[in-house]
C-alpha cells in the first residue's frame, strides 16, 4: 500500500503533488526547490545558500518517513544555470560524505518559483 509522507518542516507542495510516496520500502521524494518552510518563500542568497535549503527539506522528508540520507540511492538536480554547477556540488556532496548516491544533473530553461535549484530523490530501505 502506498503511503503518502508530508511534513510541515519541509516546503509545501505548490502544485497537485505530494512531497513524497513510499512504498514497499521505497522512497520518492518529490523536487524540492529552496523554500524555507517557516516563511513560504525562496531562501535569499545564491545557489549555496538555496541548495542547503533544498537539502534541509530533503531531509525533514527523509527523517517523517523514518529514512535518513544514506538512504538515498538516486538524485536528479536541477539547476537553472549550469555555471552554477561546482557551487552546487560543493554543498551537495556534504550531505553524502560517503557512498553518494547515483546522480543526474541537467540545465533547464527556468525552474518553479524562479529557484536555482531543484533536487528529487529516491531512497530505499
Amino acid at each position: 500500500m502506498r503511503k503518502i509522507i508530508q511534513t510541515d518542516e519541509a516546503a509545501r507542495a505548490i502544485g497537485p503533488y505530494s512531497q513524497a510516496n513510499e512504498k514497499n520500502g521505497q522512497l520518492f521524494i518529490s523536487g524540492q526547490v529552496p523554500v524555507n518552510p517557516a516563511t513560504g518563500k525562496i531562501v535569499e542568497g545564491g545557489i549555496k545558500e538555496q541548495t542547503e535549503q533544498v537539502m534541509k527539506n530533503i531531509g525533514a522528508i527523509l527523517k517523517e518517513a523514518g529514512y535518513e540520507y544514506s538512504d538515498i540511492i538516486k538524485c536528479t538536480c536541477l539547476l537553472a544555470d549550469m555555471d552554477n554547477f561546482a557551487d552546487m556540488n560543493e554543498v551537495y556532496g556534504r550531505y553524502f560524505p560517503e557512498n553518494p548516491p547515483a546522480r543526474a544533473a541537467y540545465g533547464v530553461v527556468r525552474l518553479p518559483l524562479n529557484a536555482m535549484v531543484e533536487i528529487e530523490c529516491i531512497a530505499i530501505k
